[in-house]
């Protein structure tokens, strides 16, 4: 079900994203900039949701979402889903519509788009930019960046799982 709410949230970049079509979410490899970046930033979130997750008590191969794999840490993975929207997609927005990466800032080998090293440092930038910025907290009653949004959603994993929570609510902006 998740899969499919995301294949048509994908179709709404086509009217988000001025200049660059997305012609539907395509991985390995991605087949355009919109892909490329998608692929690249979602890499980053889970890095992070990883990062996050090995600063709690939760084992990141335990999951509630993605099934358990042999070569994945599926929990950072359930975990990113909640914040991919928020972070990635955001800052692609940003860096498409505001013209910071260009066309030129791919290349096309391998049968695949990719960015070329200045366009990830770019995008590392604009992205970090978004970890920093900061919203009012609605339980906490104060501001929190979006990089502490990640390990407060751990920490109200973590405490629903050793039962001191009786719902896990995921962050909602």
């Amino acid at each position: 079900i998740e899969g499919n709410c995301r294949q048509v949230y994908y179709q709404a970049f086509e009217h988000i994203i001025e200049d660059f079509p997305m012609n539907g979410r395509v991985k390995q490899p991605p087949s355009n900039e919109v892909n490329a970046l998608i692929s690249f930033g979602n890499s980053l979130c889970y890095t992070l949701s990883l990062d996050t997750i090995y600063h709690t008590q939760l084992n990141p191969t335990i999951s509630f979402l993605h099934e358990p794999g042999a070569r994945r840490y599926s929990l950072a993975l359930d975990l990113a889903e909640i914040f991919k929207p928020i972070l990635v997609d955001r800052t692609i927005f940003i860096v498409f519509n505001q013209k910071i990466l260009k066309a030129s800032d791919f290349e096309q080998k391998l049968n695949g788009c990719f960015l070329k090293n200045s366009a990830r440092q770019t995008f590392i930038k604009y992205y970090e930019e978004r970890l920093k910025e900061t919203v009012q907290h609605r339980s906490l009653g104060k501001k929190v960046s979006y990089k502490q949004l990640v390990r407060l959603d751990c920490y109200k994993l973590s405490n629903y799982i050793l039962g001191m929570e009786t719902e896990y609510k995921p962050f909602k902006i």
